[in-house]
């Protein structure tokens, strides 16, 4: 019998991907969503997509008996909309109730699984202007970073249990059909592409394959517990990016979009995700062996626009 994996959050962008790429590995693939039957439009046959409520085990925790792995992706969009107080709370809420159900299927288990893969952002260190944030670099502080570190908590407690507890923050990740390129390529295709603000921001990218990869690397490695920045080796601020991406579509980058703008159109958000940067270092990654496909952003860009 294959190894079971549990993905929580998996008709998201990353889940997808990580679904249909542990599905290719030979895993027996259990995803948790609230709309069942859009699940399986999204993930195909392949996968059993089982029913939950989002805040509990209940309907699902008895596949965590003799699973190989939980790995929890699940939280509300922080990109989609604006941050109002209703907005904020469900995006925390989300996230720690997402947690909580997770120990809970954990704690009834009989027999453990092996290892649970925590979901995080880069975006925890906060705005740090020009340093190199490895894992070792402290917390930030503001919204983003007080969510980042609660959600981080929110499956800590496995550890009680003797399960190994790996977390990942993940950059901004790159794919041709979800996420963030697709907003960003229209603007370039009217002619119309520039960066955001001052530019000068850093902006931890990868492959949304090398995500997936790193994902199952870190499950199937029995030293990898802890955090893990999951990013590209070589962040770029986003002037420089803006520009790699026009280059790669044949179109120039002429046109920033005013920081004054930007707040206007999203309030809080704006400064949060897109004026502010981490100028990432996945150093706990690297040390480990792994090695990406897609290290520069030229080659990532090829790859993704020519499928």
């Amino acid at each position: 019998m294959s190894q079971l994996v549990i993905v929580t959050g998996a008709s998201g962008f990353i889940g997808r991907i990580l679904c249909a790429s542990l599905i290719e590995r030979g895993y027996t693939l259990v995803a948790l969503s609230r709309n069942p039957e859009k699940g399986r439009d999204m993930l195909g046959d392949k996968v059993q997509v089982v029913f939950w409520d989002g805040r509990s085990a209940e309907g699902w925790g008895h596949y965590a008996d003799g699973a190989y792995a939980i790995v929890n992706l699940a939280g509300d969009n922080i990109g989609s909309g604006k941050w109002t107080k209703e907005k904020k709370q469900s995006i925390l809420q989300s996230r720690l109730n997402a947690g909580r159900a997770v120990v809970d299927a954990v704690k009834q288990a009989q027999n453990k699984p092996k290892v649970v893969l925590q979901a995080s952002g880069i975006g925890v260190y906060g705005d740090r202007g020009d340093e190199r944030c490895d894992e070792s670099t402290p917390l930030g502080t503001g919204f983003l970073p007080d969510v980042g570190r609660q959600w981080e908590a929110s499956t800590q407690g496995v550890t009680d249990f003797g399960v190994r507890h790996a977390i990942i923050r993940t950059g901004v990740v790159l794919g041709k059909n979800d996420g963030f390129l697709p907003r960003n390529m229209l603007p370039f295709r009217l002619f119309l592409g520039g960066h955001f603000g001052s530019g000068k921001q850093w902006l931890s990218w990868i492959h949304i394959d090398d995500e997936a990869r790193a994902i199952r690397f870190l499950m199937e490695n029995e030293k990898a517990q802890g955090v893990f920045n999951l990013n590209a080796p070589n962040p770029l601020m986003s002037k420089e990016f803006a520009k790699t991406l026009g280059r790669s579509m044949k179109r120039p980058s002429w046109l920033p979009v005013p920081g004054f703008l930007l707040r206007l159109l999203f309030g809080e958000m704006a400064d949060a995700l897109i004026l502010s940067g981490q100028r990432g270092v996945p150093k706990r990654l690297l040390d480990l062996g792994f090695e990406f496909q897609y290290p520069e952003l030229e080659s990532a860009l090829r790859n993704i626009l020519k499928t």
